[in-house]
């Protein structure tokens, strides 16, 4: 096991105490604390995770935007994008994740941390593309994996599979071009058969 500077349970305390009512739950799940915010105080809640006695956070490692287009299916509901970023503190050898909501699915939005953490410049990016999640504040703000052309967010739960459009090199052209997709979509169920006692289990 892990031997920490501060338990997560202390930690959950300390954080609690350092950010008040401008956080909405703090939990502890998977070992780690994480914190929920309301997207009108993240700005705020992350410097004080990263400047706080207690909190210092020193490194941002991980930021990722989320789709919750599903949970409606199981009877969840709430804004459909997300940002969860995983913070890492050497000094208290722990870890938070912190789980802000964008308020609008139209234009999901959340305010950029990379003027705190360089490193969020390029995962914001990634975000920004591949869920097409807006940072404001952000000083470059341009797709970062997909093509220069590309229409849509890849990672959306509702961008078809196979794409919009597919691209090939045209020798007569002597240029890439980008055409409709020619693939028909369609569900692919994996068929599985069991026979008795298959490898040696009844």
């Amino acid at each position: 096991m892990t031997a920490f500077a501060i338990r997560p349970e202390d930690l959950q305390d300390t954080l609690a105490a350092a950010l008040g009512d401008r956080v909405q739950h703090i939990a502890i799940a998977l070992g780690e604390v994480t914190v929920h915010v309301n997207a009108a105080h993240y700005v705020s809640v992350m410097q004080t995770l990263r400047d706080a006695p207690g909190c210092q956070f020193e490194q941002l490692i991980d930021l990722a935007g989320v789709d919750y287009a599903t949970y409606r299916d199981v009877g969840t509901d709430g804004p459909r994008f997300g940002v969860t970023v995983h913070l890492l503190s050497v000094t208290l050898n722990q870890r938070v994740r912190v789980k802000v909501l964008c308020p609008d699915d139209e234009l999901p939005l959340v305010a950029s941390v990379n003027d705190l953490w360089n490193s969020a410049n390029w995962y914001e990016r990634e975000a920004f593309d591949l869920f097409g999640i807006v940072f404001e504040g952000h000083n470059d703000l341009r797709r970062i994996l997909t093509d220069y052309g590309f229409i849509g967010h890849p990672f959306r739960k509702d961008f078809p599979l196979s794409g919009h459009v597919e691209m090939r090199y045209d020798a007569e052209r002597k240029r890439v071009i980008y055409e409709p997709v020619s693939i028909e979509p369609r569900e692919i169920t994996p068929r599985i058969i069991r026979e008795d006692n298959y490898g040696g289990l009844n």
